[in-house]
Parts: structure tokens; sequence; C-alpha cells
């Protein structure tokens, strides 16, 4: 019987903990954000390939002086695993890139001289 409290707060809790946010962001992302955004996912595939670089390398030389052993073989699953999950990474840079220089170009009148007077087009 003393149970039955603890697992409805337990139940509470749980209830709460696992639900979805339903407030959405008050300001959206701007130009700044994205770019922040593209330069930490950028330095992210940087590393990660050049981790998947060194252990894919690392593995395989490895590989070539033990004929025993399954080390070798897990440094160069996990080094090209690690050179995959860079992709993805390198091409949501570029997206965020992309839509961040595409905020700042926007179309303006610009004042031309035509037939000696200023004309906004």
């Amino acid at each position: 019987m003393k149970k039955i409290p603890v697992l409805l707060l337990f139940m509470i809790v749980s209830f709460n903990a696992f639900n979805q946010q339903t407030t959405t962001p008050t300001q959206p992302l701007t130009k700044t954000d994205y770019l922040q955004k593209s330069k930490n996912q950028k330095t992210a595939a940087w590393v990660l390939l050049g981790s998947g670089v060194a252990l894919g390398v690392g593995g395989a030389i490895w590989a070539g002086s033990n004929f025993n052993s399954s080390g070798p073989d897990v440094l160069f699953v996990i080094g090209g695993v690690s050179l995959l999950s860079s992709i993805p990474l390198f091409i949501a840079s570029g997206k965020n890139k992309r839509k961040a220089l595409s905020m700042s170009f926007k179309i303006q009148p610009v004042p031309q001289l035509q037939k000696a007077n200023l004309v906004n087009r």
C-alpha cells in the first residue's frame, strides 16, 4: 500500500519530464546565428574527418604488422564511420552558410543617373 503514492509520484514526474516542448522560440535565427552555426558544424566536420583519417591509417598500419588481433579492424571501422559522419556536417554547414548569405542580399532601389536626373531603379 505504501508503494502506490511512490508509484503515482514517479508517474507524474515522468509524464512531465518526457513531454514535448510546446512553446516556440520568440525570435527567429539571424544571419550571425546561422553563420555561427555553420562555423561550429564545419569545425566538427573537420575534426571528424581528421580523426577518421588518423584512425583509419593507424588501423591499417597496425593491421599490417599484427595479424592475430581484432583491434586494428575496430580502429579501421571507427575511422571509416567517422569519415562518413563528417559528410552530413559539411552539407549542413553549407546550407546554413547559404541561408545566412541569402539574408544579407536584399533587392533595393539604387539611384541612377538618367537624362540628367536621379531615378531609383
